[in-house]
């Protein structure tokens, strides 16, 4: 910015002041992380038509814990949304059994999209402490795309990307979860419930970008890793 004719500065505003203090803290938060293990959000639609999705996923989530125990481990958090505005955490967990119990304890139940409540969940965890990746599993959005993608901007700010994966064609979840990855800098990826290894693929690609940052989603992709290529080429 340039400068007054008379070589003063310019006056900073209140709302500039403001900006600079969150991304202080953001910045902040995210050297705080540096070193320890890479901590995750695995969200879920956990509405009706979920059930056979979510007995997927909870028969491969493991491999994400397998996947990141070169690079120190990670941990885990379980998020889900179901029935009648019931958006629920768990704690954060580090190996894939205490993950799988979390999941067995819950049924899919009827009610509409609550990922705005669950981008809100992440951002405030966040902030309290940092949060390297959101991966969140669905195949409807019946909200406002532009409320979420406000949020998904907090994300980004935050340093939290978010890895948006699509069950099926729908045209509305597609547009706001690629949405939602592109303002986090995250990715986006479709795939079918009937072709498991593509999922399971994704979640360790997922899992290794928490755990070792893009250098080792780099790794993975020299490796061979097709989902590994597939996310860094949106990132």
């Amino acid at each position: 910015m340039n400068d007054r004719p008379d070589n003063r500065p310019l006056a900073r505003s209140g709302s500039d002041a403001a900006i600079d203090a969150f991304l202080n803290e953001a910045k902040a938060l995210t050297q705080a992380s540096a070193g320890g293990r890479g901590r995750l959000i695995f969200a879920l639609d956990a509405t009706m038509s979920r059930q056979p999705t979510w007995d997927l996923a909870q028969s491969i989530q493991g491999e994400m814990f397998s996947a990141t125990a070169e690079q120190g481990g990670l941990e885990v958090q379980l998020a889900y949304y179901r029935g009648f505005m019931e958006c629920r955490a768990s704690s954060f967990v580090s190996g894939g059994r205490g993950l799988a119990a979390l999941m067995s304890r819950i049924s899919c139940q009827g009610g509409r999209t609550q990922i705005g409540r669950l981008l809100r969940h992440v951002r405030d965890e966040s902030r309290a402490r940092p949060v390297a990746a959101f991966v969140f599993i669905g195949d409807a959005m019946e909200e406002n795309v532009d409320d979420l993608a406000g949020v998904a901007g907090e994300l980004g700010l935050l340093g939290v990307k978010a890895f948006m994966f699509q069950e099926g064609g729908n045209p509305a979840a597609r547009l706001a979860f690629r949405e939602i990855a592109r303002v986090t800098g995250g990715a986006y990826a479709a795939f079918d419930a009937n072709a498991p290894r593509r999922l399971a693929e994704l979640l360790k690609a997922a899992a290794a970008y928490a755990a070792g940052g893009r250098l080792q989603l780099e790794k993975m992709a020299e490796s061979g890793e097709a989902a590994a290529r597939l996310l860094l080429s949106q990132m």
